[in-house]
């Protein structure tokens, strides 16, 4: 493990743990560069570039004494509200416990009481919160990495 500012040579370059403004960066340089030399950042044109480019421009805002402003992958606060209810209604389900049961964990028995269970709305939320859970514990965990995609 590297110490805070250290850099390290590897068979592969150097590679260093910086902390600056707040954030922690990893990077890594396939040859020291000279003391005062400009530095640049080389990206690949793949699927995570704009999440990539994001990290970069951070990173330059330290260096620059910048404000960083939200990290690119901080979830909001509804999504992280969302992704709890998915925890806890895939935990209940995977523990044997109906819909019902879950939903009214989840939202109390008051919220499930009023109406008949089959028409009701908290059952057809109830089912897609543990469908969510299903698919992120077989793997789609990583969605919760990458920002919303506004297209359709």
């Amino acid at each position: 493990m590297l110490a805070a500012g250290e850099f390290r040579q590897g068979l592969d370059g150097w590679h260093a743990i910086v902390p600056m403004a707040g954030a922690i960066y990893r990077l890594y340089l396939p040859a020291m560069p000279v003391s005062g030399a400009p530095l640049s950042v080389e990206l690949p044109l793949d699927a995570n570039f704009d999440i990539r480019l994001q990290a970069a421009h951070r990173f330059w805002s330290a260096i620059e004494g910048r404000r960083l402003g939200t990290p690119p992958l901080a979830l909001s606060f509804q999504r992280r509200r969302r992704f709890l209810l998915i925890m806890r209604a895939l935990d209940a389900w995977l523990a044997g416990h109906s819909y019902r049961e879950i939903a009214e964990g989840l939202f109390g028995k008051e919220r499930v009481l009023g109406r008949s269970w089959k028409d009701h709305d908290l059952r057809s939320l109830t089912i897609r919160l543990v469908q969510s859970g299903i698919a992120l514990m077989r793997g789609g965990y990583r969605a919760l990495l990458r920002p919303i995609s506004r297209k359709k």
